[in-house]
């Protein structure tokens, strides 16, 4: 059975921030388009990745529905964890037991029972001899990260099924065609029971609850009385529980504890130098009391240890005899199995690092803010298709302010930023060139060494901007439109510098052409009046003349007429 059918991400909710990934023991989450998605065959389901994330992102699967189903069909019998105590806060398990009969349960026991023929097998096993290390097999997250991570462990994990496991058996052989359902704080449960063949269906004491308020179901505080068959197995769901399980110690081992993966994994690492250990594991923290889906309730795990303490150390606190074929199908192979993901070369894994700059020892930060532990272990991510390059912050940082670096600097506009003191903070080569400031590295300059800072002072006294429609630059002859504001959520003040320079001296050249276009103009016009004059004196002068010439003609002629007449009377 995969990991997707009991644990999964909610898109919509996850945020990229690789909080899960930080939190995951053995980096069973790949994120890809910047959501994160569980790695079935890495994962041990241990279910830190669901306490940590605050955007409600892991969903769960819940075995409600399935549940629901068998118990319409009859015959379904409750095997609940002794963690019950501090999840749902009681202590007589009788109360619990009767709020079960009214969902539709034929009948529950407590797992303590299973748990109690799994510490006879141990016993067994210690007496043997034949262990120079002994590891418990409770819980299936340890199991599974022996199984995948640590083979050179698997010597050592004990061959005995869970308790869990082991009261199912125990109740299909007392109880023919009963089917059997497991109420705990376990996510990894839920996939132990797929694979067991032995285990119908699993709760989390939430679903539960659920169920019961869906029913109207109380769990009422009434005087019930106790079966008087105190278990000092019931001790399991807490740090050293199974050690304090046993009536006597077998000889030749020093028995230690260890809860969280991460002590785990230290421990399975170094376990090759160890001799005569009998190490109780669990995933958990603080064991199953602090489950992934336990109960929270107040005073936390400590208050909660006490609860189970308290109850275990009730009724006598028994250790049960068994016959031989009691302990019938308590015996499990933990198998080897291989978590996804290849081995990669060095030269790749140089390559890869190479890319965001750290392939050299003193540039590998190994900060831990992509998830992973090192930047080793994210190339390594990278290669097998887990994890996105641009995942390492520093790097993705660095090219930013790089790429913001470059474009500031190559802008052909001047760029200025000050703070309250009017010092330089960013100034880059187009106003160094501009205010003709020959520092390499302008920053904390006044701004009263290159430019009038009247204005600037107001401007970020009343956090008001202001333009500047044409400032002449007189250190560089420089003509400039200013535009400034104030960034009040950075408290500096952003100017911008347009060189206008060109425009004006174009301005100037078109204002002098046209002045001497004028000037051309009216030089001309004069000419042209002079010449219309002098045209018009001179067509004066010869028309006075024609007329002259034309009176005499006409003088001479008419007398020549005058003469022909008298001649002829």
């Amino acid at each position: 059975m995969s990991s997707g059918m009991y644990l999964e991400f909610k898109p919509a909710n996850c945020k990229d921030c690789y909080r899960c990934l930080r939190s995951c023991p053995v980096k069973a989450i790949e994120v890809a388009t910047h959501q994160a998605t569980i790695i079935e065959e890495r994962c041990i389901l241990c279910g830190k990745c669901t306490l940590v994330c605050h955007q409600n992102a892991k969903v769960v699967h819940s075995g409600r529905a399935e549940v629901e189903r068998l118990l319409q069909e009859g015959n379904v019998i409750a095997s609940v964890a002794p963690s019950f105590v501090s999840s749902l806060g009681i202590n007589n398990f009788e109360i619990l037991r009767n709020g079960l009969k009214q969902m539709g349960f034929a009948d529950a026991e407590e797992t303590a029972r299973g748990a109690a023929a799994v510490v006879e097998c141990f016993k067994q096993d210690l007496e043997s001899g034949k262990y120079r290390n002994y590891i418990t097999s409770c819980c299936p997250a340890v199991n599974r990260l022996i199984q995948l991570y640590y083979p050179d462990a698997l010597k050592y994990l004990s061959p005995v099924v869970s308790p869990m496991v082991a009261h199912g058996n125990m109740l299909k052989r007392e109880n023919p065609g009963a089917k059997v359902v497991f109420i705990g704080p376990c996510i990894a449960k839920k996939r132990e029971a797929a694979e067991s063949g032995v285990i119908d269906g699993v709760l989390t004491f939430e679903e539960t609850l659920e169920m019961m308020r869906d029913k109207c179901v109380t769990l009422g505080s009434e005087n019930i009385s106790e079966d008087g068959h105190g278990l000092r197995a019931r001790y399991f769901p807490i740090p050293r529980g199974v050690i304090k399980s046993f009536d006597k110690l077998p000889e030749g081992y020093e028995y230690l504890a260890v809860d969280g993966v991460e002590r785990c994994k230290e421990v399975l690492e170094n376990i090759g130098d160890m001799d005569g250990a009998f190490i109780e594991m669990n995933a958990c923290e603080y064991a199953c009391i602090n489950g992934p889906c336990a109960i929270r309730n107040k005073g936390g795990a400590i208050k909660a240890n006490e609860a189970v303490r308290g109850y275990a150390g009730s009724g006598g606190c028994k250790v049960p005899a068994f016959a031989e074929e009691d302990l019938a199908g308590m015996r499990q192979i933990h198998r080897r199995l291989h978590a996804k993901g290849f081995d990669v070369s060095e030269e790749r894994l140089l390559k890869i690092m190479a890319k965001t700059g750290r392939d050299k020892p003193e540039n590998q930060l190994n900060c831990g803010a992509c998830g992973y532990d090192s930047c080793r272990q994210k190339a390594w991510a990278v290669a097998n298709g887990f994890a996105d390059i641009s995942m390492c912050l520093p790097y993705m940082r660095q090219r930013a302010e790089s790429l913001s670096y470059e474009i500031i600097q190559n802008s052909p506009n001047g760029i200025l930023v000050l703070d309250g003191d009017m010092r330089v903070l960013q100034m880059n080569n187009a106003a160094k060139k501009m205010f003709g400031v020959t520092e390499s590295d302008p920053k904390g300059m006044l701004l009263v060494d290159f430019a009038d800072p009247t204005e600037y002072i107001a401007a970020y006294e009343n956090k008001t901007g202001f333009t500047r429609r044409c400032e002449f630059i007189k250190k560089t002859g420089r003509y400039a439109e200013i535009n400034a504001v104030v960034l009040k959520e950075h408290n500096v003040l952003f100017a911008l510098y347009k060189d206008i320079t060109d425009e004006k001296q174009y301005e100037g050249k078109l204002h002098q052409l046209t002045s001497e276009t004028l000037a051309t103009t009216d030089e001309v016009i004069m000419k042209q009046m002079r010449v219309a004059q002098e045209i018009a004196s001179l067509l004066g002068e010869t028309t006075a003349e024609t007329k002259v010439a034309l009176l005499k003609l006409k003088g001479m002629l008419k007398r020549e007429e005058e003469a022909e007449d008298g001649a002829g009377y």
